[in-house]
């Protein structure tokens, strides 16, 4: 018995988006120009201009779809925007082309495999562009009856709907009246149904009545009346990752998991028949595969057997592009007692590509500062960004930042519209930065509950942090 493949894109339903502000929801791109030169200020990117031309170079390679398997590592030290520049990467790729963000100790803390977590993942990041037919009804609607019985139960209706060239009366049943109800369809609407889902969807209003009112709302939009035949074929596109795909046909309820996050382990009988379809679907023109990016945090929490598994995966010829990050130098190697630059294996440094961050410069930090402000609707004085600026370099710009906020509360409590230094002043009294809470460490010594004890006192026992 062969097994039908869905892809559950008939069920996909338009979901709002609530957006708080973050620590990256500034950033709009990656601030280049048509040739790919940097900006200096930019969609919310500022500085680093060696890396976000390197990564502009990555995001044209990953636009065309042509290269995929690649690995890239951005390496520098703390605060010096690698989440930022693939932040960045993901806002310039658009919604079509999928990227996967996860955190490497995500990998531990799931119930699921190391290398079935790290599969999923990279399940995720490979889009299937589908292409099908589907039969539309699309025309003005020119009259709309709806008959009750006396006791409500049931409805009937006709719908008649016209082009330039023809014109048409369908019978109504109960579903379809409730559609054009809740669509709030009149007569001189032009809609377009879709036969197999019985979607509604309202184009706008038929010019030939904009008459009719002598006021209209601002959102009101005026459309030509279709012309040819009422019943279409249209071909429609859908873009879904091969790891939906793959839920939707693991289990009944698949397309629930997909909203509860549980999704469980997928046998990879059931990947390789779904990859041998899309592959199906690809040489009759039906399917096109859309490499995407899985970008990796903190990379070096990975251990050495998730790495040995990247390296396999990165050779498949449905691969995403890898993006890793790292913040470490020499470091060891999880899971070996070898050590090795960035904490990564050689033989997966072979295989990337380095991207190096350095530090900011102080009117980067400047414009960071003022970017962050803007973000957060705060107003800073001349003294207090002059202050802020220098908090950053002498301690950390992700200090610095987390003030800004904070001392907008003390500012609004003085009744004041801008932040001033004496707010700055306060908040760094109530908050230490890293520096000065070492310092306090060590003042209090020995009176801290679970303070470190000397190898000696402890008999030669270590934690083990593998």
């Amino acid at each position: 018995m062969a097994t039908q493949i869905t892809t559950g894109t008939s069920e996909l339903r338009e979901l709002t988006k609530i957006e708080r502000i973050g620590a990256h929801s500034h950033i709009r791109g990656l601030g280049l120009d048509e040739r790919l030169e940097p900006r200096a200020n930019s969609q919310g990117m500022v500085g680093q201009a060696k890396a976000r031309k390197a990564a502009g170079l990555i995001l044209k390679m990953v636009q065309e779809g042509k290269i995929a398997g690649r690995a890239i590592l951005m390496a520098g030290p703390p605060s010096t925007g690698k989440t930022a520049i693939a932040m960045g990467m993901a806002q310039s790729l658009g919604s079509d082309v999928p990227f996967t963000m996860i955190g490497a100790s995500e990998v531990f803390s799931l119930s699921m495999s190391k290398t079935e977590a790290l599969t999923q993942a990279l399940q995720r990041s490979i889009g299937v562009r589908i292409k099908e037919e589907s039969e539309i009804i699309e025309g003005e609607v020119v009259e709309l009856q709806i008959d009750r019985s006396l006791t409500g139960a049931t409805k009937t209706g006709k719908l008649t709907i016209k082009t330039t060239d023809m014109e048409t009366i369908y019978d109504l049943g109960n579903k379809m009246i409730d559609a054009l109800a809740k669509e709030k369809v009149l007569a001189g609407d032009v809609i377009v149904i879709d036969k197999a889902s019985g979607k509604i969807t309202k184009l706008g209003r038929s010019f030939a009545r904009s008459r009719d009112y002598d006021a209209m709302g601002a959102d009101t939009k005026f459309v030509q009346c279709p012309d040819g035949e009422i019943q279409k074929r249209r071909e429609v596109v859908h873009t879904v990752s091969l790891h939906e795909i793959d839920v939707i046909n693991s289990r009944t309820q698949g397309f629930l998991a997909l909203f509860a996050g549980d999704t469980g382990e997928i046998k990879s009988e059931l990947r390789d028949q779904i990859n041998t379809k899309v592959g199906e679907w690809r040489e009759e023109g039906k399917a096109e595969i859309i490499p995407g990016v899985l970008f990796i945090d903190e990379v070096h929490m990975l251990d050495i057997e998730c790495f040995s598994f990247l390296n396999r995966a990165l050779e498949n010829e449905l691969s995403p592009i890898v993006i890793m990050a790292s913040n470490r130098g020499m470091a060891r190697i999880r899971g070996t007692k070898f050590r090795s630059p960035h904490g990564l294996p050689v033989d997966l440094l072979d295989r990337a590509l380095i991207i190096s961050t350095k530090p900011y410069e102080q009117q980067d930090v400047e414009q960071i500062i003022q970017i962050r402000c803007q973000e957060e609707d705060v107003t800073l004085t001349p003294a207090a960004l002059a202050v802020l600026t220098t908090m950053a370099l002498e301690t950390t710009l992700r200090y610095a930042l987390n003030l800004i906020s904070t001392a907008n509360i003390l500012a609004r409590r003085r009744g004041v519209p801008a932040v001033d230094t004496e707010d700055l002043r306060r908040c760094y009294l109530y908050f230490l930065d890293e520096k000065r809470s070492v310092q306090w460490l060590k003042e209090q010594q020995g009176s801290l509950v679970f303070d470190e004890i000397n190898a000696e006192e402890d008999g030669g026992t270590r934690m083990d942090v593998s």
